[in-house]
């Protein structure tokens, strides 16, 4: 990051040469110090070194895509408060929604102007200034060790699709790496492997929607991902020990604190 003295930086993320050419003159002419990296992994690796104001990311690169490097970075506590703008030909409502899920401020279409660019790289520079203060600080050494940055990152990717979750190849491809050694840095980095976390997770969402919704059974199986209502009250009874429904009625009836969590 940069001081108020000095001005901005704006990592360019782009593999097409082209591309980087023209992002690198327009943003040195309005003023901004430029940094290039033509992969997702050298994009990475480059903002954890130099801790640019702004990234612009494109989204379709070999390697490490724009998402998942873009996921890395908001799973790392060094880069987190860095603001992603992605800039892509692959412009859909459902691309679109992608990049911000990840973590983007923004996602611009190509073809762009210039003006607009500009414009909203101003905007999230300005809006990022608050957030500055919070990077003068060392972040903790744990949130960036590199193994728990990927198993943070593939986190977000479970808690957000838990309820049409894809398979474990395709959770290691969205954060970059494969799937065994994803599963291997769960069991390191958390005792489980990605299947037991995952079966954590949905049981501990299902407790949180009997407890504090009227939701039916039925409905809150398929939000946390179970097939059917039977699959979801087996894995609930095996873990709980009871099934949903007689779950609800005990809170409901004022059981202690020790029926509320999984693990208690």
């Amino acid at each position: 990051m940069t001081s108020a003295s000095t001005p901005p930086t704006i990592l360019v993320v782009d593999d097409a040469r082209f591309e980087q050419r023209m992002l690198v003159d327009l943003l040195t002419d309005h003023g901004y110090e430029v940094d290039v990296a033509s992969t997702g992994t050298q994009g990475y690796e480059l903002a954890l070194a130099t801790r640019p104001d702004l990234i612009l990311m494109d989204v379709r690169m070999p390697d490490l895509d724009g998402i998942a490097c873009c996921r890395l970075l908001k799973a790392n506590a060094a880069t987190q408060a860095i603001p992603v703008i992605f800039l892509s030909s692959a412009d859909t409502p459902a691309e679109r929604v992608t990049g911000l899920s990840a973590g983007g401020v923004d996602y611009v279409g190509k073809p762009f102007t210039g003006e607009e660019l500009v414009a909203r790289i101003r905007i999230h520079l300005a809006l990022g200034r608050p957030r500055a203060a919070a990077e003068v600080a060392p972040a903790e050494p744990g949130r960036t060790d590199p193994d728990l940055v990927l198993v943070t990152a593939a986190q977000r990717v479970i808690a957000d699709n838990l309820a049409q979750l894809p398979g474990l190849t395709e959770i290691a491809r969205r954060v970059g790496t494969y799937r065994e050694r994803l599963n291997g840095l769960f069991r390191q980095q958390l005792g489980v492997s990605v299947f037991e976390y995952v079966r954590e997770l949905r049981i501990s969402r299902a407790v949180a929607l009997l407890k504090e919704t009227a939701m039916e059974v039925r409905d809150i199986a398929e939000l946390v991902g179970f097939s059917s209502p039977g699959n979801f009250s087996t894995a609930f009874r095996d873990r709980m020990g009871t099934t949903p429904s007689a779950y609800r009625d005990t809170l409901r009836r004022g059981a202690g604190p020790d029926a509320d969590q999984p693990g208690t």
